[in-house]
């Protein structure tokens, strides 16, 4: 157990670590960290890998927003049901189930604004149990999965001394 820790620690800093490299760091064999690798991924455990981009700096006009959704659960489902509904759409990168003012927290990236807003009222505000959407657009990233996206601000002014 302790082994599948220390490699999933690993692996979501930087999911590309190669397998003898995690050998090495963990003081394993390579043989025993691809066997529990496999596993983990067979168990559901990892489910993916995923590669972070940095849109600004690949001058990719893709818009990313974030919309609060409020549900009405339905009965023997709770919210089950309606997010993987939601999930399906190919737009849309995550869904998480919320606590606080409301239910479920859905990402998106499209090809610009209005094609957010065209998946809000024509696709997810349709849906039987959606109460109410909010839309806020992504801005910017700083920081995304852990990684940082921004580099670090420089004071750019010149010095003024007396």
């Amino acid at each position: 157990m302790k082994l599948r820790q220390e490699i999933l620690n690993v692996l979501e800093k930087n999911a590309r670590t190669p397998m003898q490299e995690l050998a090495v760091l963990l003081n394993a064999t390579e043989e025993a960290v691809e066997k529990e690798v496999q596993a983990m991924e067979e168990e559901g455990i990892i489910c993916g890998y995923h590669t972070i981009i940095n849109r600004e700096a690949a001058n990719d006009d893709k818009v990313s927003a974030l919309i609060e959704v409020r549900v009405t659960p339905q009965r023997g489902m709770g919210f089950d049901s309606i997010a993987e509904r939601i999930y399906k759409f190919p737009e849309v990168d995550s869904v998480y189930l919320m606590s606080g003012a409301y239910d479920l927290m859905v990402i998106l990236t499209c090809k610009n604004m209005q094609e957010v807003a065209n998946f809000v009222s024509m696709k997810l505000s349709t849906l039987d149990s959606v109460l109410s959407t909010a839309t806020h657009f992504i801005m910017k990233r700083y920081k995304d999965h852990g990684t940082v996206l921004a580099k670090r601000y420089e004071d750019t002014r010149e010095l003024i001394s007396p």
